[in-house]
């Protein structure tokens, strides 16, 4: 499906099914031995989503070959660092006192109701109408309540998601913790340096800000990455995850933040793994995205 500015899905389609996917991946990171994440959420979700190769991935189902690049249990090692990453972020900041937290382009993200928030915390989830409409009333319906205050905001990142966040709530005068997690390259170049932009003007000092991104997307237009896809294709998996992502040159994220006043550190993949006891893979396809970086920056006094 190709992009356009005005594009619209849900949870089975276009974009929307990419958060159906993490979610899928999460539930088999959470049922790994390693048990670095605990979602009991995913797995439920995933399957009140209803997409077919999605569902059987969480049953069990499909015919994974072990040690491939869709062995259930390596999907889930990737999952798992991600997700523990980004876990670290939100609870290293409410440990520090920030009560104020926003999910960007939330999807199936279900840390407002499994993550042990601090008393008086307050979780706003962003992203389309129809997302978070499923999402909160497929949770009601599995009787999950938040560990935080949760509060969302139904509104598509292109639109004016600021005005929508203040009116629900959100105060720019407190410090904040933001995570846009598998989010960036499903903007245009000139929507990132926007979205980041955003942000900082509605970031307090001492605010926080976490995201993971690739530095050149034509990773996604590589001979490994084809040759991923046939695999993907031949076990019943048809979205093309290449057409979703918007090409072209960037702002090196490390930098531009930089240059805006935040203080960044960016890790790589590699290192994540390595700090969870988990050994990176080295055939053709790990490699084309071991300069994944996972980024965490502040926002000085």
């Amino acid at each position: 499906m190709t992009r356009t500015d005005s594009d619209k899905w849900d949870l089975a389609s276009s974009v929307g099914a990419t958060a159906t996917m993490v979610a899928a991946q999460r539930a088999l990171a959470s049922a790994s031995p390693e048990k670095l994440i605990d979602d009991p959420f995913a797995a439920p979700l995933v399957r009140a989503v209803g997409i077919d190769f999605f569902t059987r991935m969480v049953d069990g189902e499909v015919d994974f070959a072990d040690g491939d690049e869709f062995d259930p249990v390596r999907m889930g090692h990737g999952m798992a660092v991600r997700t523990r990453f980004f876990d670290q972020h939100f609870l290293a900041a409410t440990e520090s006192g920030i009560r104020q937290a926003v999910i960007l382009a939330s999807g199936l993200d279900s840390r407002a109701y499994r993550l042990a928030w601090p008393a008086g915390t307050v979780v706003y989830e962003v992203d389309m109408p129809e997302v978070i409409d499923f999402k909160t009333t497929t949770l009601a319906g599995l009787g999950a309540e938040p560990t935080a205050e949760r509060r969302t905001v139904s509104i598509d990142l292109r639109d004016d998601w600021p005005a929508a966040l203040k009116a629900a709530g959100f105060d720019p005068a407190a410090p904040t913790v933001w995570s846009a997690e598998g989010l960036l390259v499903y903007l245009q170049p000139d929507a990132q340096d926007t979205l980041f932009d955003t942000i900082a003007a509605l970031s307090a000092p001492g605010s926080r800000l976490a995201c993971e991104f690739i530095r050149d997307t034509g990773v996604f237009t590589t001979e490994a990455w084809r040759e991923h896809r046939k695999k993907l294709s031949a076990i019943g998996f048809e979205l093309e995850i290449g057409d979703l992502v918007y090409h072209g040159e960037r702002n090196h994220i490390i930098e531009y933040l930089t240059g805006a006043g935040w203080t960044v550190t960016g890790r790589q993949v590699r290192d994540l793994y390595e700090e969870c006891g988990l050994e990176y893979g080295d055939d053709e396809l790990a490699v084309a995205f071991d300069d994944m970086t996972y980024l965490s920056a502040v926002l000085p006094g």
